[in-house]
């Protein structure tokens, strides 16, 4: 009996194997094209430089939006980057310069209208965990604050609003999570920006300070595949930050556009292709 189950478990790891490597090198759709935005990126830096737009970020105190901030600060895109949440973060050097930090109170983020004003891009990086705020303040964060942050960016003049959601984002799932998200990705697309970037990435690959067990763990049962199969259930956080910027830098024909997890690496790096 023993033998049987050994052989059926190495079974199922050996067809799980295979299953993960063929996810890996099959191309998506549009592959080439995501590959040649993300080449072109840096070659547009200069000339979107000069010509002095201005961005805000929602959400920069979480895992992502930190490094979304390092990442516009040392490529120095915008003339200006005001940064929108509840507290400070301590930056130092010169090259911070252009950061402002707007300390708001999201339960009222109307009162705070003019802060999203005249900005050519938005980047929303918000969100939380069941876990950490509850059921109702999940909601309240990854759907209410993000809903009224692109109300107010789109009334403000923002012409290109850039979403992290997350991989499985559904609205019509039966888990609290995707569902959430997926509401948030179809009433961003329903506020008429002129163009809309949805990022999907897969677990975040990160060290977090603040305890989450779950995704600890899943950041450890998962280590292995950012070596082995990269692009297909995990993502550095610098490769969603990269991919964000080099979204604004190099953007695609289509309005509206949800990028998955593969296509996330693929507009960071380029040479996945």
């Amino acid at each position: 009996m023993f033998h049987i189950g050994a052989t059926v478990f190495a079974g199922f790891v050996a067809f799980l194997g295979i299953l993960i490597a063929w996810l890996e090198v099959t191309p998506i759709e549009r592959q080439r094209e995501i590959c040649r935005m993300a080449e072109a990126a840096p070659g547009k830096e200069e000339e979107f430089r000069s010509t002095n737009q201005t961005a805000f970020v929602v959400g920069y105190t979480g895992e992502t939006g930190k490094v979304l901030v390092e990442e516009l600060v040392n490529r120095n895109i915008f003339q200006k980057v005001v940064l929108i949440g509840r507290r400070e973060l301590n930056y130092e050097g010169e090259k911070y310069n252009k950061l402002e930090q707007k300390v708001v109170d999201y339960e009222k983020l109307e009162d705070h209208a003019d802060l999203f004003k005249g900005h050519s891009v938005g980047f929303c990086c918000l969100g939380t965990t069941r876990g950490k705020s509850g059921v109702e303040g999940f909601k309240r964060v990854d759907h209410d604050y993000v809903m009224t942050t692109a109300k107010l960016a789109k009334e403000g003049g923002c012409g290109h609003f850039v979403l992290q959601s997350s991989q499985g984002a559904n609205k019509n799932s039966s888990f609290l999570y995707p569902r959430v998200k997926g509401e948030v990705e179809a009433e961003c697309a329903d506020v008429g920006f002129d163009k809309l970037s949805i990022f999907r990435p897969g677990v975040l690959m990160v060290d977090r300070k603040e305890s989450r067990p779950g995704e600890w763990f899943a950041r450890k049962v998962l280590a292995p595949l950012k070596y082995i199969a990269p692009t297909v259930m995990t993502c550095p956080v610098e490769t969603v930050a990269k991919a964000m910027v080099n979204i604004v830098l190099s953007p695609s024909e289509k309005p509206s556009e949800i990028f998955e997890n593969k296509a996330v690496h693929l507009l960071a790096k380029g040479k996945l292709c």
